[in-house]
């Protein structure tokens, strides 16, 4: 399989390191973590999972850095969260026509949470929100009622909320994150835009069945290397799901780029799918515009 020459790539999750140590990106849920491994071993609470987790260069500039790694791979722009920081602040005002914000979500914080949406969304302009179910602390279940405040406002606000589901990949409980969720959320908001993060297994067949159900529902590929991506996904995108599967790469917190795009040429999606996947998918989702 080859992907045809001059597809736009938009990844639709990446991060930008600040410094060498991943820690700062886990630190909400380190403490549901309890086994010894993960707190002293692993230099990511998922490490047992990834083969070959990138190393962090000691660079002066993690934005040049990143915005190198995105220029030898042809990625246009990329999907990033929004964390307040320096960096986050060098992207604004340096290439902000390669980064889109998602803004990562605490439902345990109410209604502050939702003025803080507001508040970063009319300062900065995101693209959408995000949450982990199951790195939330306490848990929350994507169909609790703390949940609720942050899809009306992602409603209103006409943004797509990105939510983790499936069995975690850290050593915490996945009861928050079944696929089965998404059934109520989906009905109750017909005007939110839902897209799954990292696989949704072992339901990802539910997860198809759920897409064909509602038009609002979608699915990225974050935290899967192309090879392991999951058959009854592939299939789908190649049948009736074509407009409803996204490129996410997860780099650098698990996957190098190297690695995906040797494996990406692999898949066996047909022709057609390949520049929705890579991009079309994206800007209908993301609203991006041309």
């Amino acid at each position: 399989m080859t992907i045809p020459a001059g597809v736009e790539i938009i990844d639709c999750m990446m991060g930008i390191p600040e410094r060498e140590n991943r820690s700062d990106w886990y630190a909400a849920f380190r403490p549901l973590i309890r086994d010894r491994q993960s707190l002293e071993e692993f230099a990511m609470p998922a490490q047992y999972m990834f083969k070959d987790i990138p190393e962090l260069e000691a660079v002066d500039d993690f934005l040049t850095w990143t915005l190198a790694q995105m220029d030898r791979h042809g990625i246009a722009k990329a999907l990033v969260a929004w964390r307040g920081s320096e960096t986050c602040h060098r992207v604004l005002e340096r290439c902000r026509d390669r980064f889109l914000f998602d803004l990562p979500c605490n439902p345990n914080a109410g209604l502050d949470e939702v003025r803080r949406i507001r508040r970063v969304h009319a300062e900065v302009g995101l693209s959408s929100i995000s949450v982990f179910p199951a790195g939330t602390y306490p848990q929350v279940a994507i169909n609790h009622k703390y949940m609720f405040p942050l899809y009306t406002v992602a409603a209103e606000l006409g943004l797509p909320i990105n939510l983790t589901v499936g069995v975690p990949g850290p050593r915490i409980p996945f009861e928050t994150q079944k696929v089965e969720h998404l059934d109520e959320i989906c009905w109750f908001f017909p005007e939110l835009t839902v897209v799954m993060r990292h696989g949704g297994e072992p339901w990802e067949d539910l997860a198809v069945k759920l897409m064909l159900k509602y038009p609002n529902l979608y699915y990225a590929t974050s935290a899967f290397a192309p090879k392991h991506y999951p058959k009854s996904i592939v299939d789908f995108a190649n049948t009736r799901g074509g407009d409803k599967i996204l490129y996410a790469g997860y780099f650098p917190m698990g996957l190098s780029l190297d690695r995906i795009f040797r494996e990406l040429p692999e898949v066996p999606f047909r022709d057609e799918v390949w520049r929705k996947f890579l991009s079309g998918n994206a800007r209908k989702v993301y609203r991006i515009a041309d």
